[in-house]
């Protein structure tokens, strides 16, 4: 899950923005490289990249537009806000995905197909290679800087679309091996260049498989991490005249932590004094794990209260 304690920081929203549209002009950009150097170099593998990196545009605006609804604060209608709106973004990223793939891996196949019953394929250019070395460069940094961003405003939307950049310069990757050695080892092995596009499918399928999961497990309201809620708890204890802190229940509203957990104080404390202390819980917790982050705090008495 990551940390979350820089999850609500000033302008969040326009900073996802930023690094989307980032984002997307390198995926305008690679998306006609690839169109064209895969038509001009005869290169299958190279036109299916192409299309991955078009799904790209696709799910960017899906970003977004998520982000922009689940970043309004919670009001009447949406008691908890609207943070499920970038796990659902998340999601759709994970099904244009997979939809993507699905197409690749046919197109791949009929071609093998093809290939087995004696047909001859055409030889990718020297061009559709020079256009995989350059994807894999300029996607691979687009991945590193959305993931790093991602994590920092812990923005589950962002990081889905890193992991989508991510796939696409591995899907280059196998590119590059398919079109090299097509043009290496002869007309004869031109099968490479549509067994490079099969491989590209599977790694797409790899990362949809990945963002689905997630998405689901979240919608799904999943516990924290363990690592995570022993944190929590290790925060509580760490007030003196707090013992015991138990039934602790965590998940996840999009980019942000919901915490309710059960406490207890001398029973001799006053209502004014057990307010004050569970206040001094919740800002320990919020300075940690963002101002957003949802707490419930139940205050209970080590002994009943005596009446005299």
């Amino acid at each position: 899950m990551g940390d979350n304690s820089d999850s609500i920081l000033p302008g969040r929203e326009k900073e996802i923005d930023k690094v989307t549209l980032a984002g997307s002009l390198v995926n305008i950009a690679l998306t006609a490289l690839k169109f064209a150097v895969g038509f001009a170099g005869r290169s299958s593998a190279m036109v299916a990249d192409a299309i991955h990196s078009l799904s790209d545009l696709v799910t960017d605006a899906v970003v977004l537009i998520f982000v922009h609804i689940g970043s309004k604060p919670a009001d009447k209608e949406y008691d908890y806000g609207r943070g499920k709106f970038e796990t659902l973004a998340s999601a759709i990223v994970g099904i244009a995905l997979l939809l993507v793939a699905g197409g690749v891996l046919y197109n791949g196949t009929v071609k093998i197909i093809a290939w087995l019953k004696g047909a001859d394929l055409p030889k990718p250019g020297t061009i559709a290679l020079w256009g995989a070395i350059a994807t894999i460069v300029l996607k691979e940094i687009t991945y590193r800087y959305t993931l790093n961003k991602g994590r920092q405003l812990h923005s589950p939307a962002l990081e889905a679309n890193a992991w989508h950049h991510r796939s696409d310069a591995l899907s280059s990757l196998a590119t590059l091996v398919g079109i090299g050695g097509a043009i290496l080892m002869g007309a004869r092995w031109a099968v490479l260049d549509p067994l490079a596009s099969i491989v590209v499918g599977c790694f797409i399928v790899r990362v949809s498989w990945m963002l689905l999961r997630n998405s689901f497990l979240d919608l799904m309201e999943v516990s924290l991490p363990e690592e995570i809620e022993e944190e929590i708890l290790s925060i509580v204890s760490s007030f003196p005249d707090v013992s015991d802190p138990h039934n602790l229940k965590t998940r996840r509203i999009g980019g942000h932590y919901a915490i309710e957990i059960h406490i207890r104080m001398d029973g001799g404390t006053s209502l004014l004094e057990s307010h004050s202390r569970a206040h001094d819980i919740e800002q320990a917790l919020r300075e940690r794990f963002g101002a957003d982050t949802h707490i419930t705090i139940h205050v209970e008495p080590v002994k009943p209260f005596k009446k005299f």
